[in-house]
């Protein structure tokens, strides 16, 4: 699969489930995430990793994940079950395998690692090569420092994600509340890092997804963390229990009346720069004057309302001769 045919898959709310907990993968499939990642990392105990890759096979293979990407997350490169758990997951369920999320990322080498290992299980399978994609976890300096290089790795690559616990613990951040703003500290401690990703992942045309929330059960802490990622441009959030889903879905994507005036200027700069709306560079629509920068933000706010399957409320009439 070319670069340019990678798909952007809708992400507002990437659903985190534990590889290791059929109840619990079972329970995803009916939950209206964009993304589920079944996860072998973090979720998942030493002891029970082995089991769960199978577990992780058959939920793939037989579950009904209809409308939701499906991803799995696998270790790191620096323990010993990365290759394992790539091969089991991709061999036995690659039919049906969306990407593999790669934690813990500190140079391109990894992600190439990956993307060598993935080609050589979809020849050996008969896959089609190159249509599972890789999602880069950014959770270390040495991550951030080479994040642009990350991102330019691999034409498999669909997101750069921010692991912000694993991150935190990296630069000796002194806090134990994961994605909340710090006491002591009078700004966003994030900020920059949040930038420094978007900015790479747009460079390379990727997706740029927040980190979890960890207190699941606030839900107004929630929203407010996530909207700061969200208002920056960030296309979704890690979720981690069915009550952030909703809210992730609502923030990521722009508000009806916002979704229909970037659709209105999307019809009008077509108009106005016709023939028939007399070739015009720049026009007014109602008190708002147009261009071709405006074309550009609108196409923005227009495709996350179309992924999110918003409809139009209003439409646009060209002016009476």
């Amino acid at each position: 699969m070319s670069d340019s045919a990678r798909p952007q898959r809708p992400r507002r709310s990437c659903l985190a489930v534990p590889g290791s907990n059929p109840r619990f993968l079972e329970k995803a499939q009916g939950l209206p995430a964009d993304q589920v990642f079944l996860d072998l990392e973090d979720a998942c105990a030493p002891l029970a990793k082995p089991e769960a890759r199978h577990t992780i096979v058959k939920f793939l293979n037989e579950g009904d994940w209809t409308g939701k990407a499906r991803v799995v997350r696998v270790n790191d490169w620096t323990t010993e079950w990365t290759y394992r758990d790539v091969v089991t997951v991709v061999e036995g369920a690659g039919q049906n395998l969306d990407a593999i999320m790669l934690p813990k990322v500190q140079n391109a080498a990894q992600v190439q690692a990956l993307d060598l290992l993935l080609t050589q299980i979809e020849k050996t399978m008969g896959f089609e090569v190159g249509k599972i994609g890789i999602e880069a976890q950014i959770e270390n300096a040495a991550g951030l420092v080479n994040v642009d290089e990350i991102a330019a790795a691999s034409p498999r690559l669909e997101t750069i994600i921010f692991g912000p616990a694993d991150f935190m613990a990296s630069i000796n951040m002194k806090s134990l509340v994961v994605g909340a703003l710090i006491p002591g500290y009078p700004a966003d401690p994030y900020h920059y890092i949040l930038m420094r990703i978007l900015m790479a992942a747009r460079m390379h045309d990727l997706q740029a997804i927040d980190g979890p929330f960890l207190q699941i059960r606030d839900v107004e802490a929630f929203r407010e963390v996530a909207g700061r990622s969200a208002a920056l441009g960030f296309d979704g959030k890690w979720v981690l229990h069915p009550g952030q889903v909703e809210a992730a879905n609502e923030i990521y994507s722009p508000a009806q009346e916002d979704y229909d005036h970037a659709e209105l200027i999307l019809d009008a700069y077509d108009y106005y720069t016709s023939e028939a709306g007399g070739k015009k560079g720049s026009a007014m629509l109602g008190e708002e004057m147009i261009d071709e920068a405006s074309r550009k933000m609108a196409l923005v706010i227009a495709g996350k309302g179309r992924a999110a399957g918003m409809s139009r409320t209003s439409s646009f009439e060209a002016p009476e001769a």
